[in-house]
């Protein structure tokens, strides 16, 4: 509940600084004497929606840095990670993509890539993961990473994000000016919007916030599929992905920021917020997939 409730307060937080500086600067007047201007409101909410995503694209691998404490390997300081180093060149080459940064980051198994393009993404993996798997199975971690990476899976996520904000931006204020008009039916003052369309906005903002999270969670789910089989194409054949996936399922999975948690290798537990699919899910699924 904790990771759901920082989801939608970060997401508010940013359509409320971008509806503050629209604010400022009178781009938001879709609300007239003649009433609600519909297209001037589709733009605001587009404006809204995709801004907010946009703006986290952009920043999430300095914050993904930041959040996880990653270190990026500049210069190989020993065997192991020099071995790191070379796998992902060598995959990135295989899917195509540039060099991405390469990090490691204290914690229990997991992994993540991120970044807005992708030839300058970020693959970090944690400490618990390259303590706890084999080395076959870690390259069959980084190979789900570098292909999120190649399918623009970053961009992807970003676009329906956009999508759903907007959705969330234009409907609330809809259903907020319908109440308010309700409510003040027979009142003949033009004083602008009233305690009626506030109050209907900010909370549909967040019912709707809600909803718009558990598709975004949906879409992510298909994608950690497409990761999977995307790993086992890099690799060549499938059992070290599934070694990979059935050894996690048997460790305790470290948290990720919710920032990054979308791009990570370890999720929850099929749930309807759950960024990632059961791991036997995910297993039968490998199995299944023409490769």
């Amino acid at each position: 509940m904790k990771r759901i409730l920082l989801f939608v307060l970060t997401n508010v937080l940013v359509v409320a600084v971008l509806g503050i500086v629209a604010s400022l600067l009178g781009v938001n007047r879709y609300l007239t004497a003649n009433g609600l201007n519909l297209g001037a409101l589709l733009g605001y909410a587009l404006v809204m929606g995709f801004g907010g995503a946009i703006i986290s694209l952009l920043i999430s691998k300095p914050m993904a840095k930041w959040s996880s404490g990653v270190q990026v390997i500049e210069q190989p300081r020993n065997a192991d990670e020099a071995w790191i180093v070379e796998t992902v060149r060598k995959l990135a080459d295989k899917a195509g993509i540039g060099m991405p940064e390469v990090g490691i980051f204290e914690g229990e198994p997991n992994a993540f890539a991120t970044g807005a393009f992708k030839n300058s993404a970020l693959v970090a993996v944690s400490t618990g993961l390259l303590q706890g798997m084999t080395r076959e199975e870690i390259e069959a971690v980084i190979g789900h990473e570098i292909a999120h990476v190649a399918n623009g899976d970053m961009v992807t996520m970003t676009l329906i994000q956009g999508v759903m904000n907007t959705f969330v931006v234009f409907l609330s204020r809809v259903i907020g000016y319908a109440v308010d008009s309700f409510l003040r039916k027979g009142d003949d003052r033009d004083s602008g919007p009233g305690i009626g369309y506030m109050i209907t906005t900010i909370v549909l903002d967040i019912v709707l916030g809600f909803a718009a999270a558990i598709v975004v969670a949906w879409f992510s789910r298909q994608r950690e599929f497409r990761a999977d089989a995307g790993s086992a194409q890099l690799l060549g054949r499938k059992q070290p992905m599934v070694n990979a996936l059935a050894r996690l399922g048997g460790m305790t999975p470290g948290e990720l920021p919710k920032s990054v948690a979308a791009m990570g290798i370890a999720g929850g537990i099929g749930q309807l917020f759950s960024t990632h699919p059961p791991i036997e899910e995910r297993i039968a699924a490998l199995q299944n997939a023409a490769i």
